[in-house]
């Protein structure tokens, strides 16, 4: 995709409004911190690691503007910090988020010495870094989990995690990418997603992009193409995935996971290391996000359900490991026992950023 999701420039972050697409191609500049929270929030910067990246950049334009208010040290500290808390307060399910943000606090507690200018230029430097790595992870993971997709296979999608979901080149959809570009002959089936039809809306159009053969479905009809022998694999992204192997991803994941098992078909994961959080044992513990009735209630300001209609709205739900084949990242295909795998995974991930 030759449309970037995100970039700094001329002072402020600018962001691919994911929200008007496939209609409209809007791009948003965000020169605060509430318009960079505004903008997580509602979704029209996405997908665990876009997240991560823009909150990056958005402590990085934080320290900028309050450099050039020449403020004490203890305030122009304090300032940055309360950017990265207002940040992290905006989506409670993607480890991303907070993964970057611990980056950024990381430069800040290290820049001892340094003037308020300086640390907002280091800072900057360091979301440009990780702007960088995203891309060369993805085209890692890309290139690993090629191997699992056979020539002529049918994949079942869910959700979206291709650029749009990133930095460059896409997670899950990534991979996808890389198999067609090495020549695989693909065709994908691309779940709806309901209540935003992040399916529709946007992996459709980064497929039709890419040139890649796919057809839309209504997210229940998964189960109507396995049991016709239809589709060959499931291949997703991921929000977080815990230290057990288990994983959230967008809501109805887990139904697409339990339809592959019930059909014998391997389902994938598809997500970088900073994706992977081992703090928490099992995915019982993982935060889910909740989101406004309206979602559900109506569509782009039409209505579709009565008025008072009660309504649950969990952004995303957990798949339990006994369900994942094996989880594709940039430091390779991790499988059963996940709990190993995964360790070993992030102990290597410095050693992968540096050489891929």
């Amino acid at each position: 995709m030759t449309v970037p999701t995100l970039d700094f420039r001329d002072g402020s972050i600018r962001l691919l409004d994911q929200t008007k697409l496939p209609l409209e191609t809007v791009f948003i500049e965000c020169r605060d911190i509430p318009s960079v929270a505004e903008a997580i929030t509602s979704l029209r910067v996405r997908g665990a690691p876009a997240i991560g990246l823009t909150a990056a950049f958005g402590v990085a334009l934080a320290a900028r503007l309050l450099a050039d208010q020449h403020l004490a040290e203890t305030e122009f500290r304090s300032g940055v910090s309360a950017a990265a808390a207002q940040l992290a307060a905006t989506r409670p399910t993607a480890v991303n988020l907070f993964w970057a943000l611990e980056r950024m606090r990381a430069v800040l507690d290290a820049s001892g010495g340094a003037d308020s200018k300086q640390i907002a230029e280091r800072l900057l430097l360091e979301a440009t870094r990780m702007l960088k790595e995203d891309e060369r992870c993805n085209r890692a993971m890309g290139r690993h989990g090629a191997e699992l997709i056979p020539d002529g296979a049918n994949i079942l999608t869910h959700c979206n995690a291709g650029a749009l979901a990133t930095g460059a080149y896409g997670t899950a959809l990534g991979v996808i990418q890389a198999a067609h570009e090495a020549g695989k002959r693909l065709h994908v089936w691309v779940d709806e997603t309901r209540p935003l039809l992040q399916g529709a809306r946007l992996t459709a159009w980064e497929l039709r992009e890419a040139g890649i053969p796919h057809t839309l479905i209504t997210d229940n009809m998964a189960g109507h193409f396995m049991q016709r022998g239809q589709i060959d694999l499931a291949m997703v992204g991921a929000d977080r995935i815990v230290a057990n192997g288990d994983g959230a991803n967008k809501i109805g994941t887990y139904s697409v996971a339990v339809l592959a098992r019930a059909h014998a078909l391997p389902f994938y994961f598809v997500a970088p290391t900073s994706t992977v959080d081992l703090s928490i044992a099992d995915g019982h513990h993982i935060p889910i996000e909740e989101r406004k009735p309206d979602e559900v209630t109506s569509f782009r300001g039409v209505r579709t359900a009565p008025e008072g209609t009660a309504v649950a709205n969990p952004a995303f739900d957990v798949t339990p490991s006994r369900l994942v084949t094996a989880i594709v990242t940039e430091r390779g295909i991790v499988r059963a026992p996940f709990a190993e795998g995964l360790r070993a995974a992030l102990g290597n991930r410095e050693e992968t950023v540096v050489s891929t």
